[in-house]
């Protein structure tokens, strides 16, 4: 399917600034510090909120605002007034949106925080992009979407109507404004679905620092469906690779869509979705044993049954990503794994308080 490399394009800009907001969030901090190694200029967007441990995206900033080619604002994306104002003053030609009302579970007892910030500031984005003449919009969807969704690998191609959860119907909601945009308005759109990510610098709410803490603190932890869970585990290295090959490659149209048979991984407008994830299910199991190798200890792990809009496995189908980009995900599980408890025991091994999850 058509898609345009403009790495060569993109050069004579470097100067222009990317924007990436959610720049204190886990995988926005990762991509902005990739995009600086490599001599672009970034503004990081974030409003720094108290879903977790707001002292981890401060020193995740602070790392950024050691290189000079980065500015950080901090900013509520859903005031639709300052966000005009930030697109006109910068010109940005490319927007990479991480920013997002994260997690599955906290979406059943704070749901407004998930209309607020995943599509009244998604919008206010998104809008902002067409009247500003950005190149390319890509932005975070989520695995999440699959919802009900039995046939493994997940792929793109399938329908995704069913979702379980708020935050995933909310993800949903993302990739049908974007391409109503792509469509009326020939905004060039990605959403990239991503697969439970994990690296250093990761999030206190996610499996991995949930599991760590637990051990190197010596508390009980616990495996819903009673231990019986496969996740698609992808390193943030190898999504940064991901994110960074599909900014390069800007959307066409789909020249051999056909509404009789729509495909819903692309579009007759400048449209696409990609699964971003390693495309190699790991049990629970295997990844806390994993982790107990590395820190050497072992804990007492409780079972219970599965929780309200959760799924059991995840696996992605990644030759779509692969062939448009050559995204090719390279760090092993048992490598990535390695990686975090050495800087979860770094960081926190200082007297650092380790955040509750």
């Amino acid at each position: 399917m058509a898609v345009t490399n403009t790495s060569e394009a993109n050069r004579a800009e470097d100067r222009v600034p990317v924007l990436v907001t959610g720049s204190a969030g886990f995988i926005g901090f990762h991509l902005a510090r990739r995009l600086l190694e490599s001599g672009r200029r970034v503004i990081g967007v974030d409003n720094l909120n108290d879903y977790y441990d707001v002292a981890l995206k401060e020193a995740r900033t602070e790392l950024l605002a050691e290189n000079r080619d980065f500015s950080f604002i901090r900013m509520d994306l859903e005031q639709r007034a300052d966000v005009g104002r930030l697109f006109a003053e910068h010109g940005f030609r490319e927007v990479v949106h991480m920013a997002a009302q994260a997690g599955v579970r906290y979406s059943l007892v704070n749901p407004r925080a998930y209309l607020d910030a995943n599509l009244i500031a998604f919008f206010n984005v998104l809008d902002a992009c067409r009247h500003n003449g950005v190149r390319h919009f890509v932005y975070a969807s989520s695995s999440s979407v699959y919802g009900l969704n039995t046939r493994r690998p997940f792929s793109v191609h399938d329908n995704v109507d069913h979702p379980i959860s708020l935050y995933a119907a909310s993800k949903k909601a993302n990739e049908l404004l974007a391409h109503t945009y792509s469509n009326l308005y020939q905004v060039p759109s990605t959403g990239l679905r991503f697969f439970t990510v994990y690296g250093p610098w990761g999030r206190p709410d996610m499996a991995l620092f949930r599991f760590c803490r637990a051990i190197f603190l010596g508390e009980p932890l616990t495996l819903y469906n009673h231990g019986e869970m496969e996740r698609d585990f992808t390193y943030v290295d190898d999504i940064v690779d991901g994110v960074l090959g599909v900014l390069d490659t800007v959307p066409a149209p789909n020249p051999d869509w056909q509404g009789s048979d729509p495909d819903p991984g692309t579009s007759p407008g400048p449209y696409r979705v990609y699964n971003i994830g390693a495309g190699r299910p790991i049990h629970l199991r295997r990844f806390l044993e994993l982790i107990e190798t590395y820190i050497g200890r072992t804990t007492e792990v409780r079972l219970a049954p599965m929780q309200p809009g959760d799924v059991p496995a995840t696996y992605a189908d990644i030759s779509d990503l692969n062939r448009d980009t050559g995204y090719d995900p390279k760090v092993p599980v048992e490598e990535g794994i390695r990686r975090f408890v050495e800087w979860f025991l770094d960081y926190y091994g200082r007297g650092r308080k380790i955040p509750d999850s």
